[in-house]
């Protein structure tokens, strides 16, 4: 199974306010093939830094079934327990051995994701596969070429290249950043 470029976005909240809009388009997104989502988590965080998940998701039934929760397999969440973490390590081990010793995390480049989430506050982890860059990957490759780097620029640094002046800029970081 080819699958496009996959991305995990943490998105913050102090206090919470769901209507639905998110998981809303989350599944425009999806009816018009431009995402799938692959794994959705909320995470609670109590002032004492103790976590609680709930799994949030547009999936079907059976691509639930599929996948399984790759998000806490992914940042060692044991969403299964310590017995599913341990799990998804093994898998992780064996999918590297058999890709003839795949470089994977160290220490220091190791990203803590639930450390990133302040106490007493709450956090989507969505897991996005970018359907629309399948193409675009592709054709870079048969270029003979490679992703060296990749991240979001922020509305701050849009403002020296032109595309937004402070005023736009300011507007567009409070709204990224009202939750956080």
């Amino acid at each position: 199974m080819a699958i496009g470029p996959v991305q995990l976005i943490v998105l913050g909240f102090r206090h919470p306010d769901f209507h639905g809009e998110v998981i809303a388009e989350l599944e425009r997104l999806r009816q018009t093939d431009t995402v799938r989502v692959i794994d959705a988590l909320a995470v609670y965080k109590d002032a004492q830094g103790e976590l609680e998940v709930e799994h949030l998701s547009n999936l079907t039934r059976e691509e639930a079934v599929e996948l399984g929760s790759k998000i806490g397999a992914l940042i060692g969440l044991g969403i299964e327990g310590e017995a599913g973490m341990e799990a998804g390590a093994a898998l992780g081990a064996a999918a590297a051995d058999a890709e003839g010793g795949v470089a994977v995390f160290d220490d220091p480049q190791a990203w803590d994701v639930l450390g990133e989430i302040p106490n007493d506050s709450a956090a989507a982890l969505l897991l996005i596969e970018h359907h629309w860059a399948v193409p675009l990957r592709d054709a870079i490759a048969r270029a003979g070429g490679a992703r060296l780097a990749d991240g979001f620029i922020s509305p701050f640094d849009l403002i020296g290249i032109g595309l937004v002046n402070a005023e736009e800029a300011k507007e567009l970081h409070d709204l990224e950043t009202a939750g956080a």
